[in-house]
């Protein structure tokens, strides 16, 4: 027998979205980008108009749901530092698509493998307050070896800020006095690969 997956993959994405939500549905969704569909940026136009447009974007939303889920147990069952382009799709679906700023924590054990993520401080559409004292307390009660930090900007702009940099500063500074060690400070903006600060020589 053929593999259905493959031949999942050559289906065009009217007939992807048809198998997932119905065939009236997704051409009443037709013409939607598909990053507007699953919610993967935050400046995105209302879907649900009728209850037929609510039990589609329900459908989406529980597959993009699914999807995350399946990049964390991926994440978690290896090194994180082997699978960096993993951390940046979990984060991206994670903290993309919220309208407003959120600050995360990804609590790593010795192996460097997830333990959680952790939501910990929410914001406005353009700023959070991070209290460095709850994020120590956080590392302690996980008793995490190593942390990566993330947290998304709602405007698009994946360029981080001076405040950001002096955050990543403090707080590398405030871990270390309990032995957990700052790895990378992530931003993500929308769709598009999270920023690292590591790999700008910001840590």
């Amino acid at each position: 027998m053929s593999d259905p997956l493959i031949s999942i993959r050559t289906l065009p994405t009217a007939s992807l979205l048809g198998l997932l939500v119905g065939d009236v549905a997704a051409d009443a969704l037709a013409g939607r980008s598909l990053a507007e569909l699953f919610h993967l940026h935050a400046r995105q136009s209302g879907v649900c108009e009728t209850p037929s447009d609510y039990r589609a974007a329900r459908i989406l939303g529980a597959a993009r749901e699914l999807l995350t889920r399946a990049l964390a147990e991926a994440v978690e069952l290896g090194d994180c530092l082997d699978s960096p382009q993993k951390v940046r799709d979990l984060l991206r679906l994670r903290f993309g698509s919220l309208p407003h700023e959120v600050f995360g924590v990804v609590l790593l054990d010795s192996q460097h493998r997830v333990l959680d993520v952790v939501e910990l401080f929410r914001g406005t559409l353009a700023q959070t307050s991070v209290y460095p004292r709850e994020v120590v307390k956080l590392c302690l009660e996980a008793n995490a070896a190593a942390v990566i930090l993330v947290h998304n900007h709602p405007s698009g702009s994946l360029e981080p800020s001076q405040a950001d940099m002096a955050l990543t500063e403090t707080l590398k500074k405030a871990l270390a006095l309990v032995d957990v060690r700052v790895l990378d400070h992530f931003i993500v903006a929308g769709t598009a690969s999270p920023l690292s600060f590591a790999e700008r020589g910001l840590i």
